[in-house]
């Protein structure tokens, strides 16, 4: 058997054991079992159409028809764009040709096309429906709009106009400005919110086992994918850490975004474990953990570690909860020392261990040469900052230089200014919600915790970002989150809050949906 089709067969066993444990929870949160399963079932289609259809085209068209066809059944279409969203690797991607009148109109990956397919009719619906805040009335809104015009002009001095319309309009409105507005004007209570977050885990949970089978196993699934399907498959190599460990990617193309994956996932567990059996929600815990372990990467792995500190330091009790972290961890370090697993882990860690120390040398580097680079156009950056004399220190021995960076990139292409746009929308948004937090009175209501885990997911994201370019899925992510976190400051100021917060317990709620969906 070919190995793509051994790799098919154990990944729908992987994906089907996963969906038959969250079944319950995931119908509990708000989807009746219908969606779910229509979810489930959409989830398994793409992926064989994918491993399948051994040509780029032919499965795209039948993953556009297929989301078309199910869009018009969805109630919660955030829900569903987070369900499907890790389904096929995002690198596998192909040009869709100008027919001769320019080079190409546009770049299509998986990604683009659940954009296309379910977050833009989203758009039109919401933006049709008159009780829906226009876009830029909002701070945030304004700012990011002020980043994504920045981010225009200057592609557009800098290029040709096909091109800056392409780069600075086409997938800015795509690949920003789509997740950000369906997710800061979908969700309007408690009941979407989780339903949404619930889909994002569920469809972390798959990527999880699939990660951790691949760190076990030492097989990358998605790897013949590209050969496949006849496309470029622009990641998804096999890479090692430590003495012959594999690293796992799943369908994320690189580790560390399947690292970020399993962060925020682990952060919307935290809110969505009131709604979910304890031993379950130990059981998802464990399995995101495994996650996080089997990329081995050190900055999801530190990003968690702030979310978890921050949600414990915006708690009712921070001080206590600190103290209780001390003492776990007092207790599990000497654990982990005692084990051959617990010192690769250790070896692992930034300034403590001593694998890859080269990684962490190079980031040194660049952060060095970079601000060197950025205060010679200060203001408003330079796009061929590649070809900087400087810069071409950093080439590695691929020939690339990888800015693994996210701040370090926005500040090479559009300056200072375009650095200040980028960072203030998220301060602002995160400013947001500790406020409105904090004017909440019950600190162990859903509506705090939900804050609580927004806020401390939101600052481990942007810790996350300072050691990772925005590729494959991570971009998205953060559009996304910011834009779940605008309509949970404006769910807070409507005046229908009160009477959702004082709606049924959650784990009624369990209950109560596993019997309507017997």
């Amino acid at each position: 058997m070919p190995e793509y089709l051994r790799a098919l067969v154990v990944i729908l066993v992987l994906a089907t054991t996963v969906f038959v444990f969250a079944k319950a929870p995931a119908c509990a949160m708000a989807s009746t079992t219908a969606d779910f399963e229509r979810r489930r079932n959409l989830w398994f289609a793409i992926t064989l159409a994918a491993f399948l259809a051994h040509n780029f085209w032919i499965y795209i068209i039948v993953t556009a028809v297929l989301l078309l066809m199910a869009l018009p059944r969805e109630p919660n279409r955030l829900a569903m764009f987070f369900f499907l969203l890790f389904a096929v690797p995002y690198s596998i991607s192909d040009e869709i040709s100008g027919m001769g009148v320019i080079r190409s109109f546009f770049t299509i990956n998986y990604l683009r096309l659940l954009a296309l397919t379910v977050l833009l009719p989203a758009f039109i619906l919401l933006w049709r429906q008159p009780d829906s805040e226009r876009f830029g009335r909002s701070l945030p809104d304004k700012i990011l709009a002020g980043y994504m015009i920045l981010t225009f002009v200057l592609t557009l001095s800098a290029s040709t106009f096909t091109h800056a319309l392409r780069s600075g309009v086409f997938y800015s409105f795509i690949d920003i400005f789509l997740p950000y507005y369906v997710a800061s004007r979908s969700l309007k209570n408690l009941e979407g919110f989780r339903d949404t977050l619930m889909g994002f885990v569920v469809a972390a949970l798959v990527v999880s086992t699939i990660g951790a089978f691949e760190f076990a196993r030492h097989w990358l699934l998605y790897s013949s994918l590209g050969d496949v399907l006849g496309a470029k498959l622009a990641a998804g190599s096999y890479l090692e850490r430590g003495e012959g460990t594999l690293r796992a990617l799943a369908s994320m193309g690189h580790p560390i975004p399947l690292g970020y994956v399993m962060a925020v996932a682990s952060g919307f567990l935290v809110y969505l474990r009131r709604s979910v059996p304890n031993a379950m929600a130990w059981c998802f815990g464990v399995l995101l953990i495994l996650g996080l372990i089997a990329c081995l990467s050190r900055g999801p792995w530190l990003g968690a570690t702030v979310m978890l500190l921050v949600f414990v330091a915006t708690g009712p009790s921070p001080g206590k909860g600190l103290l209780k972290l001390g003492l776990l961890g007092a207790i599990i370090l000497p654990v982990l020392l005692m084990t051959s697993f617990g010192e690769k882990i250790i070896d692992l860690l930034p300034w403590v261990g001593g694998a890859a120390d080269d990684t962490v040398t190079y980031r040194q580097q660049l952060l060095k040469i970079s601000i060197y680079v950025i205060f010679q156009n200060p203001f408003f950056g330079a796009f061929d900052f590649m070809y900087s004399p400087a810069m071409q220190e950093l080439k590695q021995g691929q020939g690339i230089i990888d800015i693994v960076n996210t701040y370090v990139g926005v500040a090479l292409r559009s300056g200072l200014i375009g650095l200040s746009l980028f960072l203030g929308f998220f301060i602002v948004v995160a400013v947001g919600i500790f406020k409105g937090m904090k004017n909440l009175d019950d600190t162990n209501s859903e509506l705090y915790i939900l804050g609580q885990v927004l806020f401390s997911t939101l600052i481990g994201i942007l810790v996350i970002i300072f050691t990772v370019s925005s590729v494959s899925v991570i971009p998205v992510i953060y559009w996304s989150v910011a834009g779940i976190s605008v309509a949970y400051v404006r769910m807070l100021a409507s005046e229908k809050t009160p009477a959702q917060a004082s709606g049924p317990a959650p784990a009624v709620g369990f209950q109560a949906a596993t019997l309507r969906n017997r």
